[in-house]
């Protein structure tokens, strides 16, 4: 018999379940569309492990859990720590000095020192700012991982239609923007992305490319292909992907490296991100359900530290500083 039901098998869901064995107790995962999939918004992001990148517009909160979610991930799936690489066009080296006074962990590097970092780029870039610490994941092959986890330990997702209010004893609600009907201070914030496949590329590294209006991160993965997003837009609108963003990420790209002209697009997709007013992710205790939520663009990120934080409550009382008192 389970001693705690989770609602919503997200990215921040499937943690929670982690954290509570680890706990020693019992969780029943239901979701109901099943396993994670193109439903929810956790399979359309980038996978970036980047807390002091993040720490250019996310409060200190963020920056300081999120660095310990390369250690959290790499128990659960495969981590590639090798680092951000931050760059900018020369004509926008403003933006990368700016980068550079609201972050920390990150050391200059010059062309030559991109170019050993990442020779596929040949060259093409004199000034950059390398965080050395931080790292990504392949969020799918990591979701898809973390459910084999939890299934080797006897829990499976249950595709079933559930609402907090109707299950019986401790619930954990995970449900990302469907939970607006109890947290009326959510919003969602519109993320859009593109997958290309260049057999011309070769990126060992995220790299970010600085913009004042059409910022940019390109993330590489198996086969030759490279996630790109960055777009965040203020909206309820869960519809494809625009032409308008399609147009800004792919030129952005080709301001990073002219060659992803010739790239095969392979997929295409958009989702809304849940979040707070202040864009920090949090517990909120409401009787007997705790509500993990509001992740923003930093749901991998910060997963694992509210799952530990939210089965530690339930475990012995203890309320960490993801709590927040409604």
């Amino acid at each position: 018999m389970a001693d705690v039901t989770i609602i919503g098998a997200g990215v921040v869901g499937l943690w929670t379940a982690w954290a509570l064995l680890a706990q020693g107790l019992t969780p029943r995962l239901i979701d109901r569309e099943g396993a994670p999939g193109p439903h929810g918004c956790s399979w359309w992001a980038g996978g970036m492990l980047a807390p002091d990148c993040e720490g250019a517009l996310a409060e200190p909160l963020v920056v300081a859990h999120g660095r310990s979610a390369a250690s959290a991930w790499a128990r659960v799936t495969d981590v590639t720590e090798r680092g951000t690489l931050v760059l900018a066009p020369e004509r926008d080296r403003v933006e990368l000095d700016a980068f550079a006074d609201r972050t920390l962990g990150h050391e200059p590097v010059d062309g030559p020192e991109i170019m050993r970092l990442e020779p596929g780029l040949e060259g093409r870039h004199r000034r950059g700012l390398f965080f050395r610490d931080e790292a990504h994941i392949a969020p799918r092959r990591a979701l898809a991982d973390l459910v084999a986890r939890l299934a080797d330990k006897g829990v499976e997702i249950e595709r079933a239609q559930a609402r907090p209010e109707d299950m019986a004893g401790p619930v954990i609600d995970c449900r990302g923007l469907a939970a607006r009907d109890a947290l009326d201070t959510l919003r969602g914030v519109r993320g859009e992305m593109i997958v290309l496949r260049s057999t011309e590329i070769v990126l060992r590294r995220p790299i970010r490319l600085l913009h004042p209006r059409h910022p940019l991160y390109v993330v590489p993965r198996p086969g030759g292909t490279f996630m790109l997003g960055a777009t965040q837009i203020e909206s309820t609108d869960r519809s494809g992907v625009t032409a308008r963003a399609a147009l800004e990420l792919l030129s952005s790209a080709y301001a990073l490296d002219p060659r992803f002209a010739e790239a095969e697009i392979v997929e295409m997709g958009a989702d809304l991100r849940p979040a707070f007013p202040d864009n920090v992710p949090r517990i909120v205790r409401r009787g007997r359900v705790l509500h993990v939520n509001g992740l923003f663009r930093h749901g991998y990120l910060m997963a694992p530290a509210l799952a530990r934080q939210a089965a530690a409550y339930l475990a012995d009382g203890h309320k960490g500083d993801l709590f927040h008192e409604d």
